[in-house]
């Protein structure tokens, strides 16, 4: 077999991190990706994507608004935001409609099958 480079470790590079912005200071970051994809920035709560500390995607929970670059393979990455994204509208939605501290009982016919 033969091998065109080097094998190189990656290490912390080219690793996928997925967040949520928590503070003001993605707000510039957020900005120069949404004037690259020219459309608005995400609002409310935000998932961000980061490959390799770049910020490569953002969507917004609340909207489900998308922000990629352009320039970067994204496809993949955005359809992983919108399921978390997904996912978390999913448990907010589930938490506001059962009261606090109420757990969810379930009723067992005899045999064990739930009603």
């Amino acid at each position: 077999m033969r091998t065109l480079g080097p094998i190189k470790d990656p290490g912390t590079a080219g690793r996928l991190t997925l967040r949520r912005a928590a503070s003001g200071a993605d707000a510039a970051a957020l900005a120069r990706l949404a004037a690259l994809d020219s459309s608005p920035a995400p609002q409310g709560t935000v998932l961000l994507a980061e490959v390799g500390g770049e910020l490569w995607a953002a969507v917004s929970v609340d909207d489900l608004h998308v922000v990629a670059d352009p320039f970067r393979p994204t496809g993949e990455l955005v359809w992983l935001l919108l399921e978390r994204a997904r996912q978390v509208r999913a448990a907010d939605e589930d938490a506001r409609r059962r009261p606090r501290g109420v757990r969810r009982l379930r009723l067992l016919r005899a045999g064990g099958r739930e009603v």
